[in-house]
């Protein structure tokens, strides 16, 4: 496969992904809104924080509120990770390798992107409601886009370097939606453990679609549990662990080489490594070290397997 398929076909997932959990990161305010106090005000600063984008954010706006964070994440150009330009960056990679990708993918994600950028026009003005329900049909699509993926593409190459772009992203988003968390400010110090804090806890797997799962599995909702569920739970498809092992597969899928050999290249080293680390740790370990260090590092040592996967397959130079 042409390194240039390769690439265009990873970071066409990888941003689906990325609009799907841009979607996600507000309706953890959404849901909080419908189940908040009176007296405590919405937080909107947290969500741009935990995604790195308050820098590009506060250059554009003066001040973190509702109206400037939902314009911010969802419509506006200017964010190069707002729904609408991570929908338009999806389009423009399925454009160049129509060739490579199955029909049904290339109209659908052609479809989903005029369909929100059709919708810009007038959007500063729509009431909650309306939020919301834009906010689902992103999440349904991108179900739906991975459907039509699973449904009309071979497990070669290209599926795996898909299933790549997806899952590094997924696992990156599952520790930011954790990071949410804790930016976000409980009115005292006494509120730690409370009502309030658990539904914020709460809040939190709604977004990433745990909270049935996790109760199956858990009697008590507390935060060491929700932690180790969305870190730790190897069968759960949005935790951390299981995106490293799926990622693994992929990797060394693409290569041919088998586990029992060991590693190839730089990137499944890398991939193994890191999966290997976040198998052998510990609920308690995480916690010692502090959870958000310990995103933190993680964060890291993800962007640098996307940078060595791209080293690897996407960078060549040719024979000459």
């Amino acid at each position: 496969m042409l390194s240039r398929v390769a690439n265009s076909i990873y970071w066409m997932n990888r941003y689906i992904e990325r609009a799907d959990n841009y979607a996600r990161f507000i309706s953890v305010n959404f849901n909080l809104a419908l189940d908040l106090p009176p007296n405590v005000p919405e937080q909107w600063e947290p969500l741009i924080v935990a995604t790195a984008d308050h820098y590009n954010f506060f250059e554009h706006y003066p001040t973190a509120n509702r109206e400037h964070v939902l314009h911010f994440m969802t419509f506006d150009e200017s964010n190069p990770n707002s729904i609408l330009s991570c929908l338009y960056s999806a389009r423009e990679n399925a454009r160049t390798i129509r060739e490579s990708i199955s029909r049904e993918m290339w109209e659908y994600v052609n479809q989903i992107y005029w369909k929100v950028k059709d919708r810009v026009e007038g959007s500063k003005d729509w009431e909650i409601s309306r939020y919301q329900g834009f906010l689902e049909e992103i999440k349904s699509g991108s179900q739906l886009f991975y459907g039509i993926v699973d449904s009309t593409i071979t497990r070669g190459e290209g599926w795996h370097f898909g299933q790549l772009g997806k899952l590094l992203e997924r696992a990156d988003k599952t520790t930011r939606f954790l990071d949410v968390k804790y930016f976000t400010l409980l009115p005292d110090i006494d509120a730690i453990g409370s009502p309030l804090d658990l539904l914020l806890w709460s809040a939190v797997l709604k977004s990433n679609s745990a909270y049935n799962m996790f109760r199956q599995q858990y009697k008590i909702i507390n935060p060491k549990n929700i932690v180790e569920f969305l870190i730790l739970e190897k069968s759960f498809p949005r935790s951390v662990v299981h995106c490293l092992q799926e990622a693994e597969v992929s990797l060394y899928a693409i290569s041919g080489t088998s586990f029992e050999s060991g590693y190839s290249n730089p990137a499944e080293k890398k991939v193994s490594k890191l999966l290997s680390e976040v198998q052998f740790t510990e609920i308690d370990d995480i916690l010692d070290t502090g959870l958000h260090q310990f995103l933190d590092n993680f964060q890291t040592k993800n962007n640098e397997i996307g940078q060595t996967i791209f080293n690897t397959y996407f960078d060549l130079k040719p024979v000459s």
